[in-house]
């Protein structure tokens, strides 16, 4: 009775959760799982496409940080008050402290995925990540430069008259929208947070890497709105298309097999004995215990 008990029990829980197979009392026998590589490479599309988007990056960086200074006459027209409620306080902020805080974290933020090179399972791939991160920053070089380059908004400085008028007609003050320091530190972070859990799917606190992620990208927005680089609306762009490249990019690569893996238990009551069955479900393959 206790049997029959504990069966009804389990596919309760079972039907609830998942779709139960029935699986036949005639499994077959135990078998090695095959290895599924976590992301899935495709050479032919991303390294070229890796190439084209890291080479417009940097040929955009040299387009927006390499502007004719701005006539002083049309730095004088500008009037805060033509910047919208939300962002124009920020005409009053202007930090070189808060600058160069906020460049320790952009430039710090580039290398740190290295960091994910202290982990053998992910060592091992280390040329297929490594690859997966130029092109993820490629990406956000690309969205960044693009967007400055069409956008032309005046940083928040440029509205500020206490700021030094050879400070203010910079080439690099029309570079406002968006905000690509937190943009290239959400990218980086949120990218090393991604592949780690993806690397360790049943790892206990994820939810330590994204805040960490997050942490770090919003201390660095704050930089930058006190320094006056960036309009609220800037940062809160740049954060967003950041976050939003550091986790897809690695989940679009993610390998079909590896994302489809389940594993399901069922009990199993056969001659007396008490147990379990469990397959490891890999797409359409299963592989049973």
């Amino acid at each position: 009775m206790k049997q029959v008990i504990v069966v009804f029990f389990f596919t309760l829980i079972l039907n609830s959760v998942s779709k139960a197979q029935v699986i036949d009392s005639a499994a077959p026998a135990p078998s090695a799982v095959k290895k599924v590589p976590v992301y899935k490479i495709k050479p032919w599309l991303d390294i070229p496409l890796t190439a084209a988007f890291d080479a417009w990056s940097f040929y955009g960086m040299s387009v927006i940080y390499g502007r004719d200074a701005i006539p002083e006459a049309e730095i004088l027209l500008l009037d805060k008050n033509n910047v919208n409620r939300f962002d124009r306080p920020i005409t009053s902020n202007y930090s070189l402290k808060s600058k160069a805080a906020s460049d320790k974290f952009f430039y710090g933020s580039m290398p740190l995925p290295l960091i994910l090179l202290l982990d053998k399972k992910i060592r091992k791939d280390g040329l297929k990540i490594g690859l997966l991160f130029l092109e993820t920053m490629g990406t956000t070089g690309v969205l960044y430069t693009s967007s400055a380059m069409i956008a032309n908004r005046y940083r928040p400085y440029a509205y500020n008259t206490s700021v030094p008028m050879d400070i203010r007609t910079r080439g690099g003050a029309r570079n406002s929208f968006y905000a690509g320091h937190p943009s290239v530190v959400a990218t980086s972070t949120f990218f090393m947070a991604s592949v780690y859990t993806h690397y360790h799917p049943n790892m206990k606190f994820k939810w330590v890497l994204y805040t960490l992620a997050g942490g770090a990208t919003a201390t660095t927005g704050l930089l930058r709105l006190q320094a006056g680089q960036h309009f609220k609306t800037d940062v809160i762009t740049g954060i967003t298309i950041g976050t939003l490249v550091g986790i897809l990019v690695p989940r679009i690569h993610q390998s079909k097999n590896f994302k489809a893996a389940k594993l399901t238990l069922l009990p199993n009551f056969k001659n007396g004995a008490t147990g379990f069955t469990a397959y490891y479900k890999l797409g359409k393959q299963k592989v049973y215990y």
